[in-house]
């Protein structure tokens, strides 16, 4: 490190990219607070404030900026003088209940799906996407953001299937409409397969298929319509089915998930 520090400035910016305080090329490296949240330590936010505290190194020295570009495999990286080294990878699925929110820590106060997690002997794990605070059943949770982003990217198709109730029950014609789609705020809005469940007395349940997330993307499709979504229940991601894990519960994925998810 010291002999790349003392190299002149006219050799630095021959560099294919500037280096960093620390004198290294910032090519394929990424930022401290993340680092520390893909090594299973703590959240982004969580990082950030051990940063600011100035009880994290790396290289020996203290470090400054959350956005200091560092690389995992190279660099030592220690929180108050320990050296933080990745967390076995753990996969978790977990039945969310309603009310909860996918945040690490909520400035409201609100429970989150962490709770779900306590007395758990758990490296720090993230969501895999969301479910807003109203919606329940099926969340993964996981420290591996390969395996997670893999799972997120459009480009995979993963279809998810929610058993949807609203407070009227639709016709065929209704349904055919919904299956169309719909333009909300400049956004077409479609489902895979939307088909009807069953249906009693004022309200009715729907099976709709996804392929893709956005924000609210069921009550905003459904609301086009005027359909007011009463429960919203996430009940399998590709071939994983929620089963009967119970509400606020979580476990490990078996081998045998973890393929039925990569296939």
């Amino acid at each position: 490190m010291t002999s790349q520090r003392r190299q002149s400035s006219s050799k630095a910016e021959s560099l294919p990219h500037p280096p960093d305080s620390f004198g290294r090329s910032v090519a394929g490296k990424v930022s401290l607070a993340r680092a520390l949240s893909k090594l299973g330590l703590c959240s982004r936010k969580q990082a950030e404030l051990l940063v600011a505290e100035g009880r994290v190194r790396v290289a020996g020295k203290v470090a400054r900026d959350p956005s200091l570009r560092v690389d995992l495999d190279r660099d030592r990286i220690t929180v108050d003088g320990e050296r933080v080294i990745a967390e076995r990878k753990v996969y978790l699925m977990l039945n969310k209940q309603r009310g909860l929110v996918t945040t690490r820590d909520d400035p409201e106060g609100r429970g989150t799906v962490y709770d779900c997690l306590a007395g758990l002997d758990l490296p720090f794990v993230s969501p895999v996407g969301r479910l807003d605070k109203a919606s329940e059943g099926l969340l993964l949770m996981t420290n591996d953001t390969r395996w997670a982003n893999a799972l997120l990217d459009p480009a995979s198709h993963v279809a998810k299937t929610y058993h949807v109730q609203v407070a009227s029950a639709p016709d065929e014609t209704m349904l055919e409409r919904f299956r169309q789609g719909a333009v909300v705020d400049g956004e077409l809005l479609t489902a895979s397969s939307i088909g009807l469940l069953r249906s009693g007395g004022r309200t009715a349940w729907l099976e709709i298929v996804l392929d893709e997330g956005r924000n609210r993307q069921i009550r905003r499709l459904l609301g086009a319509f005027d359909f007011e979504v009463l429960r919203l229940v996430r009940v399998a991601i590709g071939r994983l089915q929620l089963g009967d894990l119970a509400k606020g519960k979580a476990r490990h994925l078996t081998a045998e998930e973890l393929a039925m998810l990569a296939a």
